[in-house]
């Protein structure tokens, strides 16, 4: 008879782990864990983006936008033919982000920012006058908006570089908090 006792109880820092098997309680542990490792990743991201646009909180929720419309013909795998809309003297975004050369942005205009984000259409065009003033949008004659490929290098830059390295960290830390059974 070996002196090697398995228990049936374990206290973890995530909880108690009975037989192998993690409680309810420690599932609810690790997902408080989780939840508070991504508030304080968020946090921390809102604080630069709200230092990076001048402390205005909605210039980076507008920008977004734009450039979630601007790239939605992206979506899905799509790679479309060129749309025709596309600003002169703009380089299509493919050249960055290895779609095919003849693929261009989809245009929106301040209504369609507005309705996206539920913010008065005031709101928004007085928004988006500020990050035309910045050089981070365009807007064409027809009131249709893109983003510009100096926002494009900028923030690409910003995300590549400091963000998204914080974003692989933070995944990677609440992925050992959680229990395996998700």
């Amino acid at each position: 008879m070996s002196n090697k006792a398995s228990p049936k109880a374990v206290s973890s820092r995530e909880g108690a782990v009975e037989g192998g098997k993690r409680t309810s309680a420690s599932s609810h542990c690790a997902t408080r864990a989780v939840a508070l490792l991504l508030v304080r990743h968020q946090i921390r991201n809102l604080r630069r983006w709200f230092e990076e646009f001048d402390r205005d909180i909605l210039l980076p929720i507008l920008l977004g936008e734009i450039a979630l419309h601007n790239i939605g013909v992206f979506e899905n795998g799509n790679t479309p033919a060129a749309v025709a809309d596309m600003p002169s003297g703009r380089t299509p975004i493919s050249a960055d982000m290895s779609m095919p050369e003849t693929c261009s942005l989809r245009p929106c205009n301040a209504y369609s920012i507005a309705a996206a984000t539920d913010l008065p259409r005031e709101t928004v065009r007085r928004k988006i006058a500020r990050l035309v003033e910045l050089g981070w949008v365009t807007r064409r004659d027809n009131g249709h908006l893109f983003v510009t490929e100096a926002a494009i290098e900028h923030f690409g830059s910003v995300l590549s570089s400091r963000e998204l390295t914080e974003l692989i960290d933070a995944a990677d830390r609440a992925r050992k908090l959680m229990p395996e059974y998700g």
